[in-house]
């Protein structure tokens, strides 16, 4: 697929065969972006991966109803336009990272 900003991402299932058990892995890879940066990858287990999909749902849903709610509060004339959703918090620095 290609987002709206030209990033493509490719999802696939990695196979390697090994002699005590073959191991399968979903890999998820981020192109490059507009501006030639590179992109990055990942391989996920099973698990991890439908762990991923949770959590990429369950954020959609969120912003659905958030603009949703956006729509639906929104003055006649107002200059929200659709799509447009409030800033995020930050997230939490990752263990081990140091403070900002």
């Amino acid at each position: 697929m290609v987002t709206s900003c030209d990033r493509r991402i490719a999802v696939k299932c990695l196979r390697l065969p090994t002699a005590d058990r073959p191991i399968s892995r979903i890999t998820l890879d981020l192109g490059p972006d507009r501006d030639s940066t590179p992109g990055t990858w990942a391989a996920l287990t099973t698990e991890e991966a439908r762990e991923l999909a949770r959590r990429l749902l369950a954020q959609a849903a969120l912003a659905d109803a958030d603009a949703e709610t956006l729509r639906a509060s929104a003055a006649p004339g107002s200059p929200v336009r659709s799509g447009s959703l409030p800033s995020a918090p930050p997230s939490p620095p990752a263990p081990g990272s140091p403070a900002v």
